[in-house]
């Protein structure tokens, strides 16, 4: 497992992704285009490893006032929320002079609060949802980064009904709302198309235990560290189809704001990043404690949606070994890669998730990511 906690002396710059989509020199580790600006600069502002953290940002940082992160499922141990909660328990916010304070939220409840401003920071399902719910709102949302390089959902079949995808024709499939696009695009890889193919089935509430029993379905969309965990728990036989198997593109673990704050509070706007950046190194590399300290604040909070302690290590574990495996060598977890993100954009098009018009992930990148780490990959800290 790598870690990147050790801070080495660089300077640490402030980079907003050009909204030129034509660019296709980047590499596969690139995190924006080569037309990206760079503002910011200031050496008064500069956050070098082991110096003290500069008088001018830390008062910059201030006038920023209270930022608000919301969650995107409770405190739950998932990527894009241990994170923040590991940084926030380790005063990480604090040391860099940031005022932040953690409100419980859900995924597509976010949107319209960060669009009012009512909130700074917020928890995003996956890249495509975060734009997807920026034409929705008539806002812009940028991706600060981005955790998980796959697709967090899986198809869940009960065991021994499907040996491959083509078995499903004809079949009824539960669904929480809709098919996940990832899921859609898996299958329609295979020839399969909902309402012609195999036919889906409105779930009610959202477990996995009484869903595997309902007789009228074979099986249902699922997250790989959540519904899996439940019902492999339980002693219940399944068969998994994970878009990642069948080459579908994706991301979870999303962590967005609105334009106008970065580029209103850039230093804060990237600090929350740095501070945040270096939770996830923390809890990537001990996840049971980042999970047990998720834990405690769901039960402080009066575990509204019924989490166990079990579960959320599961959760937890499960996501880490994921955001890690995704990673590239020599690129910082968080990083976002705009050429696989317009790879996600472009399959999920197919789906008509868009609408008619496939958009240019650099539209909805603020690459703060790559100014706080080394060429080590690893986050640049003050003393």
């Amino acid at each position: 497992m790598r870690s990147r906690f050790l801070s080495a002396a660089l300077v640490a710059t402030v980079v907003v992704a050009s909204c030129s989509s034509d660019d296709d020199s980047s590499s596969d580790t690139t995190s924006a285009d080569d037309s990206s600006t760079t503002v910011g600069t200031d050496e008064a502002l500069a956050v070098v490893a082991g110096e003290a953290f500069p008088t001018d940002r830390c008062a910059a940082n201030e006038e920023a006032g209270t930022i608000t992160f919301l969650t995107g499922f409770d405190y739950a141990a998932a990527s894009s929320i241990v994170d923040v909660i590991a940084a926030d328990d380790a005063g990480y916010y604090d040391e860099l002079c940031l005022d932040v304070e953690i409100r419980p939220g859900f995924s597509s409840s976010n949107y319209p609060l960060i669009a009012s401003g009512t909130a700074q920071f917020a928890s995003g399902g996956s890249f495509s949802e975060i734009v997807a719910f920026s034409n929705a709102n008539d806002a812009q949302f940028v991706a600060t980064t981005v955790e998980g390089r796959s697709a967090i959902d899986t198809l869940i079949i009960k065991s021994g009904q499907a040996s491959e995808l083509a078995d499903l024709e004809g079949t009824k499939i539960g669904v929480k709302g809709k098919l996940p696009p990832s899921i859609d695009v898996m299958l329609r890889g295979e020839g399969l198309v909902e309402g012609e193919d195999f036919d889906t089935v409105l779930l009610d509430g959202f477990d996995p235990l009484a869903h595997i029993e309902i007789d009228e379905i074979v099986g249902f969309p699922g997250w790989k560290s959540n519904e899996v965990g439940a019902l492999e728990r339980a002693g219940v036989g399944i068969q998994l189809f994970d878009p990642l198997d069948f080459g579908v593109p994706g991301s979870f673990g999303v962590i967005f704001t609105s334009a106008e704050f970065s580029e209103e509070h850039p230093t804060a706007a990237q600090d929350f990043v740095r501070a945040t950046m270096r939770g996830l190194d923390d809890a990537v590399n001990d996840p049971e404690a980042a999970a047990t300290t998720a834990v405690a604040l769901i039960e402080a909070n009066g575990n509204p949606s019924f989490l166990s302690a079990e579960g959320e290590v599961f959760r937890w574990e499960t996501e880490a070994a994921l955001i890690l495996d995704g990673t590239p060598e020599g690129m910082g977890l968080g990083m976002p890669d705009v050429k696989m993100l317009q790879a996600e954009l472009d399959a999920y098009s197919a789906v008509d998730l868009f609408g008619d018009m496939t958009p240019s992930a650099a539209d909805f990148v603020v690459d703060l990511a790559a100014g706080v780490y080394d060429e080590t990959a690893t986050v640049i800290w003050p003393a």
